[in-house]
C-alpha cells in the first residue's frame, strides 16, 4: 500500500492512494494519530491499512498538494559515498564504515513542490536516492533482523550546496539548506517490495538520464545499515535514512552541471514512483 501526506487548503492530512484517490486517515483510528508518524509511532498501520482497504477515496490526488511521506520524523539520516563509481568520481578511498550525516524536516519538500536554490550560491547539484522509513523501534539490530524494522520505502532527491559542503569535512552545512531536498511521492509498504536490492535509482534532469544505480550496488546494504546505525543510536518508527547516491552527480562532471532555475529533476525508482520537482532561485 501507498501511503501519503498532503496539504488540502489549509489543511494538513495524511492517508493511502486508492483508486487514483485518497482514504483520508487522520484521527480515523485514533484521534492522537494525525500524521504518518503517528501511526507509525503508535504500531497502527495495519489498522490504518484495514481502514483503507474498506472505505472509498476521499479526496482526488489530483487537488492536494504532496508533502515528504513522513512530515515529522525523529531523525533523517543520510548515508555518503555507498556506491563504488561515486566514490571514484569524488576522488575518496573506499569507506570502510558507513559515511553518515544529518538532513533536518525543513530541508526537504514534497513531490511537485518548487525546490529552492539559495541566493549564496550556484553549486546546487542532485544525488538521486532510494531511502527507507522505520517502522519498529530497535537498538544493537542484527542484520538478518533488520527487515522487521521497515515499514517502507521512498524516493529521495538529496540537493546538496557543494561549496558549502566542502567548507569542512563534516557535509552538514552544505545539506540543510531551507527546501533543497525532497522525498516522496509516498511511503510504499515494505510487503510491496520484498526484494528492494533488485530496485534501479534512475535520476533525469529536464528529462536527460544523469545516475542510474542497482540497490544491489550499494557498499553498505539497507541490513548492514540498520545494524550499524542501530548500533549507536535507538532507530525508530518514522525515522528516515537514505542509503546513498549512484555515480553521476553533477559537481563531479567535467564542465560541472548544477541546478538552475527552470530545470527540473527526477529521481525514479521502479516498484516505488517518481519524484519530480522543479527548480526556482531562492527569493
Amino acid at each position: 500500500m501507498k501511503f501519503v501526506s498532503y496539504r488540502e487548503g489549509a489543511t494538513i492530512g495524511f492517508g493511502a492512494l486508492k483508486r487514483g484517490g485518497i482514504v483520508a486517515l487522520a484521527g480515523r483510528t485514533d484521534p492522537k494519530i494525525r500524521t504518518l508518524g503517528d501511526g507509525l509511532r503508535a504500531g497502527a498501520l495495519d489498522r490504518l491499512r484495514a481502514v483503507a482497504e474498506r472505505e472509498a477515496p476521499d479526496i482526488a490526488l489530483a487537488d492536494v498538494s504532496l508533502l515528504p511521506p513522513v512530515t515529522d520524523p525523529g531523525k533523517i539520516i543520510c548515508v555518503g559515498l555507498n556506491y563504488a563509481p561515486h566514490v571514484k568520481e569524488t576522488g575518496r578511498e573506499m569507506p570502510a564504515y558507513p559515511a553518515l550525516f544529518p538532513r533536518y524536516p525543513q530541508s526537504l519538500i514534497g513531490h511537485g513542490a518548487t525546490l529552492k536554490r539559495p541566493r549564496i550560491s550556484t553549486q546546487f547539484d542532485f544525488e538521486g536516492e532510494f531511502a527507507f522509513i522505520v517502522g519498529k523501534a530497535g537498538r544493537k539490530i542484527a542484520p538478518e533482523e533488520a527487515p522487521t524494522h521497515i515499514a517502507g520505502y521512498t524516493c529521495l532527491m538529496d540537493g546538496s550546496i557543494r561549496d558549502w559542503q566542502r567548507h569542512t569535512p563534516q557535509f552538514l552545512p552544505g545539506k540543510n539548506f531551507r527546501e533543497s531536498g525532497a522525498m516522496g511521492p509516498w511511503l510504499v509498504t515494505s510487503d510491496e517490495i520484498p526484494d528492494p536490492t533488485a530496485l534501479e535509482v534512475v535520476t533525469r534532469l529536464n528529462g536527460k538520464e544523469m545516475q542510474r544505480g542497482r540497490v544491489s550496488d550499494l557498499i553498505f546494504p539497507v541490513a548492514d545499515l540498520v545494524a550499524y546505525i542501530s548500533t549507536f543510536i535507538d532507530l525508530e518508527p518514522g525515522d528516515v535514512v537514505s542509503t546513498g547516491t549512484p555515480g553521476g552527480v553533477g559537481h563531479a562532471r567535467k564542465p560541472p552541471v548544477y541546478m538552475k532555475a527552470g530545470d527540473r529533476i527526477a529521481v525514479e525508482i521502479g516498484g516505488i514512483g517518481t519524484l519530480e520537482n522543479p527548480v526556482a532561485d531562492e527569493a
